[in-house]
């Protein structure tokens, strides 16, 4: 039987993910550090666990030797991704993650070439803000002809999960990227631009998303630039240790995403598309669970792929209540 396992099933969106994959049919083994935790969800869902560090290699192949598809989603990945894609390419198991964090796209770009040679396919970002931006940037790029530049800006509303605010902080960088004709190179952060997002222009200030690596190998648009505003709490001060699991389901139902694309062909003809969603942390749990069933079901292709030239630009508008439009 083919099984997917989710390690870090008990953090905010592990757990989620979990409720998503029962009630759509798939085989699951929830897997993780916290022995108290993982057997307590194991018992309320009739689940099997496994609990296991990540600082023996041949634990944790044991633990993956029977796993068709390891789903990661215990952050911060800077901690756990290099281990499980390795893991996965000696064990032939397909890797998917949720990380939301740039380093974690280069590994899979470093490690592309073991992958392919072992029959493994590294999907990072197979949920969330990299499955939504992918498929905004695919339908804009395909709306001209020869397109040479695109930026994208997320609009994040509402709280941040504890989870992410720790990857947020382990994670920041004094770099600030751009891709120009290829290649990344560091540019001004405090050169802000403004996008619409449907409720009029909002000011964005320049951040290094995964979508400079991922919106470049599924389009290969030269220029890539990426942005975001944020709206309501904003970044979580103090001691990150003391805030919740993440927003609760009314607080996402609250706080909807918004993205926007701006496309500029050869010939200097503009193109601008908006994404509306549900809550991103919804909307991450929902992708994951659906683009572990469809690599369950045999939609696989080794090396390192993104979800939209994987799945197609239509991936995000499957997930819940998601629409692309032109602006």
């Amino acid at each position: 039987m083919k099984t997917l396992m989710i390690y870090g099933a008990t953090g905010y969106t592990g757990s989620m993910i979990v409720q998503h994959a029962l009630a759509s049919g798939i085989p699951v083994i929830i897997a993780g550090r916290n022995e108290e935790k993982l057997a307590a969800m194991a018992n309320e869902l009739s689940l099997p666990f496994r609990v296991f560090t990540l600082a023996e290699p041949s634990v944790v192949d044991q633990a993956l030797a029977d796993v068709t598809v390891l789903l990661n989603c215990a952050g911060p990945f800077l901690h756990t991704a290099d281990v499980l894609i390795k893991a996965a390419i000696r064990n032939q198991v397909h890797y998917l993650d949720v990380a939301a964090e740039h380093d974690s796209y280069r590994l899979a770009e470093t490690y592309e070439r073991e992958a392919t040679a072992a029959g493994v396919m590294l999907l990072p970002g197979c949920g969330g803000t990299v499955a939504m931006l992918g498929c905004l940037a695919a339908h804009a790029a395909d709306r001209v002809k020869d397109p040479r530049s695109i930026s994208l800006a997320l609009n994040v509303t509402g709280s941040m999960s504890r989870g992410s605010a720790i990857s947020a902080t382990e994670n920041l960088s004094p770099e600030c990227l751009v891709r120009l004709n290829g290649q990344l190179i560091q540019q001004d952060p405090n050169e802000l631009r403004s996008f619409d997002f449907g409720k009029g222009a909002r000011k964005c200030f320049p951040v290094t998303l995964p979508d400079l690596v991922t919106v470049w190998r599924a389009t290969g648009i030269p220029d890539i630039a990426t942005f975001v505003h944020i709206t309501g709490t904003g970044f979580p001060r103090g001691d990150l240790s003391t805030i919740p699991d993440g927003p609760s389901a009314q607080e996402r139902e609250e706080n909807r995403y918004q993205a926007a694309a701006e496309v500029v062909s050869a010939e200097g003809k503009t193109v601008r598309m908006l994404l509306d969603t549900v809550n991103g942390y919804s909307f991450t749990a929902l992708a994951a669970t659906e683009a572990a069933r469809r690599v369950l079901a045999g939609l696989a292709r080794p090396g390192f792929q993104t979800p939209a030239e994987l799945f197609g630009k239509g991936f995000a508008e499957t997930i819940a209540d998601t629409s692309i439009t032109e602006a």
